[in-house]
């Protein structure tokens, strides 16, 4: 059945519309897509954001190790950098701290009528990309390969098996979502 689905790049379009439509309808439902819920999370007053984000994290790492371990699927890891990861946190953290929405949350609050989303998020995310697009290949192999680390995984730096780190990491986000609750954040 997947084979089916990787050689038709239609297919493969309308299932990533649908996957992205019921993402967006989570996302308002959990309501993060709203301004409000948002600029709390900034200023360390509402947590739902982070809750949202950590179950998202464990709910995928789980399930894409799995899918794995069942022959369903294959990671593609992409290699890595300080230099990427530096200004790839610097466009997002300024876009995110310019409107208050992330590219999850900016699509789930076009979907709800969000003016301030459709004409500022969608805008800025144009123009950013466009601005990148055309940066890119100046600092394709000066700047961005600062502290290459390549194709390495949490699982491969400690040499550990990867279900363990997936075990791991879920205790921790676990434990932080605990405590979260705990404290009435």
């Amino acid at each position: 059945m997947l084979s089916n689905v990787h050689s038709k790049k239609g297919l493969q379009l309308f299932l990533g519309l649908i996957i992205g439509i019921v993402f967006g309808f989570f996302l308002q439902k959990g309501g993060v897509t709203k301004y409000d819920i948002i600029l709390g999370q900034l200023l360390l007053k509402d947590f739902t954001v982070l809750k949202i984000m950590i179950s998202a994290v464990i709910t995928g790492m789980v399930g894409i190790h799995l899918l794995k371990k069942l022959g369903l699927a294959q990671l593609h890891i992409k290699p890595g950098s300080i230099g990427t990861s530096l200004i790839g946190g610097l466009v997002f953290g300024v876009g995110f701290a310019t409107l208050g929405y992330c590219p999850g949350t900016l699509s789930g609050a076009i979907g709800q009528g969000s003016l301030d989303a459709l004409y500022g998020g969608l805008v800025g995310i144009l123009i950013g990309t466009g601005v990148f697009a055309a940066i890119y290949p100046r600092i394709e192999t000066t700047l961005l390969q600062i502290g290459n680390f390549g194709e390495l995984t949490i699982p491969e730096v400690l040499r550990i098996n990867p279900w363990m780190a997936v075990v791991m990491v879920s205790i921790v986000l676990i434990t932080l979502l605990f405590v979260v609750e705990k404290l009435g954040l």
